[in-house]
Formats: structure tokens, C-alpha cells, sequence
């Protein structure tokens, strides 16, 4: 199931991802004005190959220069011009990917319902093509309790068929692996082999099926590395929900496992802390720029960069939640995703930037925000 630091996983790495954006569209800005004066080599008029070339640089100099909200003015028309096509360009561009991207964290959210419910199927697929198996006395598997309580569920057959999560169209590989990794597998063979398992026996090799042989190291959890780029992360929520829904069996029955308790809360929470965070206010970003040493903000490492601005998005636009909470969080973020000296700095840069806004009244917090905010 989804959790707030999952959820600020995702964040973080499309803000990466949109920083790593704005660098392309900021290239495509400049293609555009070397572009611009560069020789018509199909013109039948002599070019000013000089004039151009000095057009050429000027307008560079200023395009950067307005980037930076400098207030510098030109009185070269044709540089103004060319100018403010490529601010244009510059601008559309990098807002097409920021809608794209905050759009696009929710569908990966929402694909990991997908992963888990193709796991589910998968493991149903895999025991289908044990009962057919005439080579082999598979009816422990065939007949598993848990299978047996997925192959009949209306709900896991409509969700499946809602998002294309099952095998039918992919039953070449499921045989392969039922094939090369399933039976060969010797706790498989030991379980097909017992008597009559009982049902902490079948519930100990469900497990191991997911964890052990879809999940673990084999070709089967390579095959969905190479699906989703972001497998390494979701790999562990997707486990999670198995194993809540292995724990639920009551009688001859599982429950399917939500992704979020309440999705519509969490979409909102994503989707303010990204775009909140993409365009943190100027003061914010000078408080950061004061706080470490006057660098500016840009010159910090990216990944610190993003947790800062971030954490200080979360503390000014979820006044619910507790400045600590959100300092921790962050500090989490920092020793599993950037380097080992970050963790102090980021905490430091944090602590001292939380008192001054409190202090300055720039920071407002209610209800359980308040909490650490006396």
C-alpha cells in the first residue's frame, strides 16, 4: 500500500526528472537563436556573416540574462525579437513538461494496482499450467487454497480485465518460467510432493512463490525490471500488498488489497507538493541561497537541491503537517538517495530555515502542524 515517503519517492524523482527538463528545453532555446542567426545558406543576398555572428552572441548574453529575471533591456530589434521567440519556446516547453510530469506521477502510482494484481494473476496462471501438466502430480499447487480463492474472485477477474494485468497475451513466457524456474525449483517439488499440506503449509509456499520466485532473484523478476524503470521501488509496495493478501485468507476467501486508503487525498497531496515545489516562491529560494554559505540555489547538487525545496514546499503548504515530520521525512530521503555528507547538511540548512520562517511569521501551521510549531 502507498505511504507518504513513497509517495515523496515518486515526487522527488519526477522533480529530477523536470529539472533534467528544463536543461534539454533550455539547449533547445539556444539551438533556436544560433539558429536564428545563422547564414541563410539559401538566400541569393550576400550575408553579414559578421553581423550575425555578433547578433548571434549578444542574443545568447541576453536570453540568459532574462532567464535569470534580469532586468536588462537591448535596443537591437532583431535581438530582442529573437529573444523573446526563444523565452516563448522556453517557457511553453518547460510547462508542457510539468504538466506532463505531475500527470505522470499519478499514473505510475496507479500502475503499481496493475504490477500487484499482475503478480496475483501471474501465480494463478502459473498453477492453470500445473493442473494441465500430465507429466507431473501438481494438484497441491492446482489446488492451492490461496489459488483456488483468486481463480473464482469476480473482483480480481474484472480489475484484471479492466487493466490488462493478465498472462493471456504473454502465456509463451509464463511456460518458459513455469518450465526453467517453477519446476525446477526444489521447494516447489518438496510441496507437490507432500500428502495432504495443510493450510500453514500452503501459506508458507504462497509466500515463497511470490517472495522467493516471482519477486526474488530469476528471470521472472527481471522480466518486470524491464518493464518498469522503476521497478527497484515499487518492487517492495507491490510485495507488500502479496503479503497483506496472502495474511487475509478467511475460509476460502482473500481480500484484494486497495492501494491507498484514501487515493483521492493522497492524488492531492501529489499533486500540490510537486507543482508547490516546481514553483517555490522567490524568498523561499533566498532563504535556501542565505542558508547555505550565499551559494545560489542552483549551485547546489541537484538531489539536495530538490529534498531542500521540496521540504520547504511540504512545511508552507500543508500547514497539518508537523515541521519535525517533514524535516524527518526528508532527512530519510537524503541517506537513502544522495551522499553521506548531505544528511547534516540538509538537516542543518532545514532546522535553520523552519526557525527563521516561524520567526518571520512566514511559516503558519494548525491543528496537528502545531505540534512541534509552539
Amino acid at each position: 500500500m502507498l505511504n507518504r515517503r513513497t509517495i515523496r519517492i515518486k515526487i522527488m524523482q519526477s522533480l529530477f526528472a523536470y529539472q533534467q527538463c528544463k536543461e534539454a528545453d533550455l539547449q533547445l532555446a539556444h539551438d533556436f537563436i544560433e539558429q536564428h542567426f545563422s547564414p541563410d545558406l539559401n538566400s541569393m543576398e550576400v550575408q553579414d556573416k559578421e553581423l550575425l555572428r555578433t547578433q548571434r552572441k549578444a542574443a545568447l548574453h541576453f536570453f540568459d540574462k532574462k532567464i535569470k529575471n534580469d532586468k536588462a533591456t537591448t535596443d537591437d530589434t532583431p535581438v530582442a525579437q529573437a529573444v523573446d521567440k526563444a523565452l516563448a519556446l522556453y517557457h511553453q516547453s518547460i510547462k508542457k513538461d510539468q504538466n506532463f510530469l505531475a500527470k505522470n506521477i499519478v499514473v505510475e502510482m496507479e500502475k503499481l494496482a496493475s504490477l500487484y494484481h499482475s503478480v496475483i494473476s501471474l501465480m494463478v496462471a502459473l498453477a492453470d499450467l500445473a493442473a494441465a501438466d500430465k507429466k507431473v502430480d501438481s494438484k497441491n499447487f492446482a489446488q492451492h487454497l490461496w489459488i483456488k480463492s483468486w481463480r473464482v474472485s469476480d473482483e480480481l477477474k474484472k480489475t484484471i480485465l479492466k487493466e490488462n494485468s493478465g498472462w493471456e497475451n504473454r502465456m509463451d513466457k509464463v511456460r518458459g518460467w513455469y518450465r526453467d524456474v517453477l519446476k525446477e525449483n526444489e521447494t516447489y517439488q518438496k510441496f507437490i510432493a507432500e500428502k495432504t499440506p495443510d493450510e500453514e503449509s500452503q501459506k508458507t509456499f504462497i509466500k515463497y512463490l511470490s517472495r522467493k520466485i516471482i519477486l526474488g532473484t530469476t528471470v521472472i523478476n527481471d522480466y518486470f525490471d524491464e518493464q518498469d524503470i522503476r521497478w527497484a521501488e515499487d518492487k517492495e509496495i507491490v510485495k507488500s500488498m502479496v503479503d497483506k493478501t496472502i495474511k487475509s485468507l478467511a475460509g476460502d476467501k482473500t481480500q484484494l488489497q486497495k492501494l491507498s486508503l484514501n487515493w483521492d487525498e493522497d492524488r492531492e497531496f501529489t499533486e500540490t507538493l510537486f507543482n508547490a515545489a516546481i514553483n517555490l516562491a522567490s524568498p523561499y529560494r533566498e532563504l535556501i541561497a542565505k542558508n547555505t554559505r550565499n551559494w545560489e540555489v542552483d549551485r547546489l547538487a541537484l538531489t539536495d537541491r530538490v529534498i531542500i525545496e521540496m521540504a520547504l514546499a511540504e512545511m508552507i503548504h500543508f500547514p497539518n503537517i508537523p515541521v519535525k515530520v517533514t524535516i524527518n521525512e526528508y532527512i530519510e530521503l537524503t541517506k537513502e538517495y544522495s551522499t553521506p555528507k548531505s544528511r547534516q547538511f540538509i538537516n542543518g540548512i532545514l532546522d535553520v530555515i523552519s526557525k527563521s520562517m516561524k520567526e518571520s511569521g512566514m511559516l503558519k501551521k494548525s491543528g496537528r502542524g502545531l505540534l512541534d510549531n509552539k
